[in-house]
């Protein structure tokens, strides 16, 4: 302005410039003006500059909230109702900042920051996944985080993921399976690992203590091994004891994140509501014998909202219900009412008009209304119908029972308070009782994992049979002088969970659990729970908290009544499941595949090339034929053998062929080579070759030794059709029983 003012003046001036007073004034005030507009765009310099710095201290804040965003949306690859929008991560993260405790330096602030952001975050997801995913989330979000930091070598953990085994060994020390020798051998080529085979082999005798530990997670390595880092650590585990991985995985977590992450306790549904509003829903994934309404009803009653106040609308879907949940979602949201709808999975063709009900109601909704939804998860991913927009709002929670006795027995003990303790006119022997039944609720719950080992047949004990089971006993301690131990055990054992029970040797053991258990001994503090496990003695609501944390023996079958290696078998396949469904879910880049210095493209043009240089050529049948005179019953099992053999390996050949040229350039990439290209990188077996081979759940280089082996049988048997000594059945393509 004081330019065009200057520019002005100047043109309208006359000859003598200098007779003009405005015009001097005016440029006396422009140069002015200028000379401080140059100090202030220096200062805004400085002030930019001082801003760059400030803000690069929390750069490690927003790339670590980045990270984590990007995992939480994977998610959706375990399961498809695992759906998070970035407007709700947003508010977690904001949520995350201001309840960071303020650290004494910058630097302390920033590590607090992380610290908070990871938590939250981690709080945030973990009650919406089910407790067979929580610590894949875990383990992923923490393996990200540590390599994103370069605490990781990314070598390691492709190895720890992957665990690429060398096939068709023989272990030579007996406390050590084939695989875990194959695995061994692989690590063995590695640098950090050089000459561990060798010292296996020396020392076995150190090496078998350790083994063969009871929890050798938390033994320290037989010699220098014990001063790898965590990481090198797990992969000698993975080979050695697979299916103590889960523990590992835990041990490794508390170690580089903190003890919190691992503490396997639920969140109140108090808690969770507090983040709802109007436009934030509850969408609760139901498991089987799990009910969260009584949740919803319990707070809703404390909150003043209740079905004979005609404010608290429960809605059950079905057939004609879906008119009902519209009009009660128009009437909540004017009034400021809750509405509950529950099993909307069962009204597939209702759920885009719902999407849209929602976002009607929400404009200009109540403050006081709130929308609770249920719905249980599809049996696989083809199956998913609920639609992305509405989990992407809500605040999703699962009502599973938790996973350990610690998290169990809490879990049991949340049901009651202090004055559930202190109601009955007999409280010591009351809360001895409520204790023990804790106990029992935890025990008939978690044997479920150890598949026939825990129950010949799968049954839905829940909540409800614990909380009936607390008001039974009540009702007897407040009618009857003495204990009545025989009716009690009966009422539990027989018909409160015990009617779930339909095996005999099932009723059998629930009843031998009591009888154990509920005895006048109970009372004199004689009865173990478990080894190392008294019942407690008589306690306030803290207390026993305080008991379960200080005094439960560590994870062990032996809580449950059984074996510790009635584990072995579950424990391997979760860490099996664990280990795959990460490795899945590692970046994909061509240039960092699973985070290797070996690019994607490399690794698979290897496996390519290696499988295409051991692939055989075909039988040749006619020729094979000739050398037969008279065609018996295992002459003609040769011939389809060889026969299937050459479909197979014709489809290897032609596929790895045509996937070799598209690399090259030559040909097109079809979506069938994208497929092959994606199972060469992930080491697995391409369903075009499964479905002309056996059924088999080994990784691809494995199957392919095997495969090998399977050959070299049939080459070795149609070279002379002579009947070998020994048959190896289960080697057949046409018959196999494994």
């Amino acid at each position: 302005v004081l330019e065009d003012d200057l520019l002005t003046r100047l043109a309208a001036a006359g000859e003598d410039i200098l007779s003009d007073t405005a015009l001097v004034i005016n440029l006396e005030t422009t140069k002015k003006t200028a000379d401080e507009i140059e100090i202030k765009v220096e200062e805004a310099k400085v002030t930019s500059k001082q801003i760059d710095e400030a803000r690069e201290q929390y750069r490690s804040a927003a790339t670590r909230a980045s990270l984590l965003y990007f995992i939480l949306n994977d998610l959706h690859k375990i399961n498809p109702i695992y759906q998070f929008s970035l407007k709700a991560f947003s508010v977690v993260f904001t949520t995350a900042i201001h309840k960071t405790v303020k650290g004494g330096t910058l630097q302390e602030h920033v590590e607090n920051l992380l610290d908070s952001i990871t938590y939250m975050v981690f709080m945030y997801t973990s009650r919406g996944l089910f407790e067979c995913d929580k610590l894949i989330f875990l383990a992923q979000m923490s393996f990200q985080i540590l390599v994103t930091s370069g605490d990781i070598n990314p070598s390691e953990l492709d190895f720890l993921l992957r665990f690429p085994i060398t096939p068709n060994l023989t272990s030579p020390v007996d406390f050590l399976t084939n695989t875990s020798w194959g695995g061994i051998k692989s690590l063995s080529q590695m640098m950090e690992f050089r000459n561990l085979d060798r010292d296996i082999e020396g020392s076995a005798k150190r090496w078998k203590k350790f083994v063969e530990s009871e929890y050798p997670e938390k033994e320290k390595f037989p010699q220098e091994w014990k001063n790898k880092s965590a990481l090198q650590k797990l992969c000698m585990m993975r080979a050695l004891r697979p299916d103590r991985m889960t523990y590992a995985i835990k041990s490794f977590v508390e170690e580089k994140l903190g003890s919190k992450f691992i503490e396997s306790r639920s969140i109140e549904f108090a808690k969770s509501f507090e983040e709802t509003s109007p436009v934030t829903p509850v969408f609760f994934i139901l498991s089987p014998g799990v009910d969260p309404l009584k949740d919803v009803e319990k707070l809703g009653k404390k909150l003043g909202f209740t079905i004979e106040k005609r404010n608290f609308h429960n809605v059950s879907l079905g057939q004609g219900q879906e008119v009902i949940a519209e009009n009660a979602m128009e009437v909540a949201s004017q009034h400021g009412h809750w509405v509950i709808l529950q099993n909307i999975h069962l009204v597939q063709g209702w759920l885009s008009t719902l999407e849209k009900k929602m976002e009607q109601c929400e404009e200009g909704a109540h403050s006081k209304y709130r929308l609770f939804i249920s719905a249980e998860p599809a049996p696989s991913p083809e199956l998913h119908i609920i639609p992305q927009g509405l989990l992407e709002s809500s605040i999703k929670i699962t009502n599973e029972p938790p996973s350990g006795m610690m998290a169990n027995l809490h879990k049991a003990l949340d049901n009651f308070n202090q004055e559930t303790l202190e109601m009955c006119t007999k409280e010591a022997e009351f809360k001895a009782v409520l204790f023990v039944l804790c106990y029992f609720h935890a025990v008939v719950n978690e044997r479920k994992k150890f598949g026939a080992q825990g129950w010949n047949r799968s049954y839905p004990f829940n909540v409800g049979d614990l909380t009936i089971s607390v008001n039974v006993l009540f009702n007897y301690l407040e009618s009857c002088t003495k204990i009545p131990w025989e009716d009690l055990r009966y009422l539990f054992g027989e018909i409160m969970y015990g009617g779930h029970i339909t095996d005999d040797w099932d009723r059998r053991l629930c009843r031998t659990f009591l009888q154990e258990w509920l005895k006048d001994e109970l009372m004199d503090g004689d009865v173990m729970l478990a080894p190392g496990f008294p019942a407690p003695g008589n306690m306030d609501y803290v207390g026993y908290r305080a008991y379960i944390d200080d005094t439960l023996p560590t994870e062990t079958p032996y809580l449950y009544g059984l074996h510790p290696n009635a584990e072995i078998g579950f424990l391997t396949t979760s860490s099996e499941t664990l280990f795959r469904t990460v490795f899945e879910m590692q970046p994909r880049d061509s240039g960092a595949g699973a985070g290797t210095t070996v690019t994607r493209e490399e690794k698979v043009k290897s496996a390519l090339e290696e499988i295409m240089d051991k692939v055989p050529e075909p039988f040749n049948i006619a020729e094979i034929m000739a050398k037969v005179e008279e065609r018996t019953p295992y002459i003609i099992v040769a011939f389809q053998e060889c026969e299937r053999m050459n479909f197979l390996m014709g489809e290897l050949r032609r596929s790895l062929k045509e996937l070799d040229l598209g690399l090259k350039g030559e040909l097109t990439i079809t979506q069938e080579m994208e497929a092959l290209e994606e199972c060469l990188f992930m080491d697995q077996v391409p369903p075009s070759w499964t479905a002309r081979a056996y059924p088999s759940m080994l990784t691809l280089g494995p199957w392919f030794a095997d495969l090998m082996l399977r050959l070299k049988e049939l080459e070795s048997w149609s070279s002379d059709f002579n009947l070998p000594a020994t048959v190896w059945l289960a080697g057949f393509l046409t018959h196999n029983p494994s």
